[in-house]
């Protein structure tokens, strides 16, 4: 039985990968034929298909050519790929398993674990003297990855309510960021032409643009909550983007980068109340359950906050962009204290009206 299951897992994660990177080969092949290739290596346009494919899976990579640096600022939205590609293979390795397995569970490991292998070996294959990924993320982010989108398939999963409110706390916080991010390339839609105009990609990639800038909107909506809630983000070393201060350099050539506030307001910080009500709201919904759920909630936020301030951050591959994306610690610390102060002012001022009649 354990060998059906691996059978059938391990068909069906190798149709999930052939899925992604079949497109991917293709595009890269165009490209190598449109643009050339330095080497004129037919290896080239393979390697960078698996690059990509990498990158899905916001796995870093290492420059040692013309550009030297590291790039780990990587599109948040390229990781919806991946993971509908695995929700929708893990659902046909249980149709095809028709119920041979005891345990759920183990199926999604021995799923996640056989996907994170062939990530890894790809990540080691595919490594070039001026292009390597850091491979040992592979296993990590891929794991996990496949592991989530196992999750949400096949069979429903009940939600405790701590995970359930810091979700509806999440939900509202990035709505609102991408609602502002939304009027903002409105109002700055002329500029967003106007660049890409400049750059000239043609029709191809004009349509490769297209998917990167909108794969990037993510990692800007994070940078919009940063914004509002007072931290602010870089877009390069020494700089800052926030209510009070406006620190610009050189600026990538990126349409999606035309919402950048061209200066400082303090009006903006008038925000942190939204963030503050949004405390006091998870407390109201919170504590008609029990204060142990709060507690539960409050430190399931920062965790989220957290490791998404990491995912929408990193460095451009050169010096003067090695900072791009927000503060992982400010982001979380301010968010943590805003919804704290809404929390404590739904908590304590009833009481201390109470005390004072």
């Amino acid at each position: 039985m354990l060998q059906r299951v691996l059978a059938v897992s391990f068909a069906q994660v190798l149709r999930t990968v052939a899925i992604l990177l079949l497109p991917l080969a293709f595009i890269s092949l165009i490209a190598w034929a449109t643009a050339g290739s330095v080497t004129g290596n037919t290896s080239d346009p393979m390697r960078a298909a698996i690059w990509l494919w990498l990158g899905a899976h916001h796995i870093p990579f290492f420059l040692n050519g013309a550009t030297t640096g590291y790039l780990s600022y990587l599109p948040i939205g390229a990781m919806l790929l991946p993971f509908f590609a695995l929700r929708s293979g893990f659902g046909r390795a249980l149709a095809k398993l028709h119920g041979d397995f005891h345990n759920i569970a183990t199926v999604r490991s021995i799923f996640a674990s056989q996907y994170a292998v062939i990530a890894t070996l790809l990540a080691l294959a595919s490594k070039s003297p001026t292009v390597s990924s850091q491979w040992y993320l592979a296993p990590l982010f891929s794991f996990l990855i496949a592991y989530l989108a196992a999750l949400t398939a096949g069979s429903r999963f009940q939600m405790s309510h701590a995970v359930s409110y810091a979700t509806r706390v999440l939900a509202i916080l990035f709505g609102f960021s991408f609602i502002f991010l939304a009027i903002a390339i409105f109002i700055n839609i002329s500029t967003f032409k106007n660049i890409s105009i400049v750059l000239q990609p043609g029709f191809f990639g004009a349509f490769l643009l297209f998917a990167l800038n909108l794969s990037y909107l993510p990692n800007l909506a994070v940078s919009v909550l940063a914004y509002f809630t007072g931290t602010g983000f870089a877009v390069g070393a020494g700089t800052l983007v926030s209510p009070l201060t406006h620190r610009l350099g050189e600026i990538p050539v990126l349409p999606i980068l035309s919402v950048l506030p061209t200066s400082s307001s303090k009006w903006a910080l008038l925000a942190v109340a939204f963030v503050i009500a949004i405390g006091a709201l998870l407390a109201g919904w919170a504590l008609a359950s029990s204060s142990r759920s709060l507690f539960q909630a409050l430190i399931l936020i920062i965790i989220s906050i957290s490791i998404i301030s990491y995912l929408a951050s990193g460095s451009l591959m050169t010096q003067a962009m090695s900072a791009v994306g927000v503060s992982i610690w400010k982001l979380a610390l301010s968010i943590t204290i805003e919804i704290g102060v809404g929390i404590a002012a739904l908590v304590f001022i009833p009481q201390i009206k109470l005390r004072s009649r």
